[in-house]
């Protein structure tokens, strides 16, 4: 029997990255996983919070070059990859100058939102599943973190449905308090868009907000997960109008290993 391969589509992880907690489960998991004998990649931003010359990140050339359509524009997909101590995984980085060189995440140093977040989030999505193609590699399992990684399911459930890469592909959306208060503009919508996506598909995307975000990855992954204890009531609305699908509850630190390694194998069967 050949191995599991499980693909991590998250914003963070420890040791390059950590704004919550996103970043220790995303540490531990895949290795975790892979030493139960799974195959693992990881894509994450390249933020620009990451000191790239601390942690040895380098350009894979064979890799970079692709550009990612954001509306009518094109931008260029640069990746780094490089790896975390202690472990053998590579940590793959989906860089941008537009987009992830600043010293701040989603906020400047003032506390303001970034108005381009959403084409931040976008550009991740659609590059991190180019950067698969690229690879050539097909991943039984894919998961995602939070609201920048909920297109992705969308994605593969639309125009990447068919393709060789994904065909077989079922997903998981893990779901963080992370909430932020920020309305996107009505132009968002042309440039989420890509291959048989409707306007219908993108109905739980209507509010522009980080609840509109949540809904589509709700609405498009094969399982969600709970990641905290107790989710804002908002929250655990939008998961109840747009979750059709098996729901785990929140999933603590000591038992996360084994109910993710259940989920992976259950979805892969």
């Amino acid at each position: 029997m050949s191995k599991l391969r499980i693909l991590y589509i998250s914003s963070e992880i420890d040791p390059f990255l950590e704004t919550s907690k996103i970043a220790s489960l995303l540490r531990k998991l895949p290795q975790e996983m892979q030493e139960r004998g799974m195959e693992i990649r990881i894509l994450i931003p390249r933020f620009g919070l990451i000191n790239e010359r601390k942690h040895r990140l380098h350009e894979v050339v064979r890799l970079s070059g692709i550009n990612i359509s954001i509306g009518e524009e094109e931008k260029p997909l640069i990746i780094k990859v490089a790896s975390i101590p202690a472990a053998k995984l590579q940590v793959y980085f989906l860089d941008n100058e537009d987009y992830f060189q600043r010293k701040t995440v989603f906020t400047d140093k003032a506390g303001t939102f970034y108005d381009d977040n959403d084409e931040r989030a976008i550009f991740f999505c659609k590059g991190a599943l180019e950067t698969v193609k690229k690879l050539g590699w097909a991943p039984d399992v894919v998961h995602c973190t939070d609201w920048m990684t909920a297109l992705v399911p969308l994605y593969l459930k639309t125009t990447y449905k068919n393709d060789p890469i994904f065909k077989n592909t079922k997903t998981i959306f893990t779901v963080y308090n992370n909430s932020f208060d920020h309305t996107f503009s009505d132009d968002m919508f042309p440039k989420v868009k890509m291959m048989d996506i409707s306007d219908e598909n993108l109905a739980n995307l209507r509010s522009r907000d980080f609840y509109g975000f949540i809904k589509i990855g709700c609405q498009y992954s094969d399982v969600v997960v709970k990641a905290n204890p107790a989710l804002n009531e908002a929250l655990s609305l939008a998961l109840d109008e747009t979750a059709q699908k098996q729901i785990h509850s929140y999933v603590d630190d000591e038992n996360a290993a084994d109910i993710f390694y259940n989920l992976y194998t259950e979805l892969a069967d």
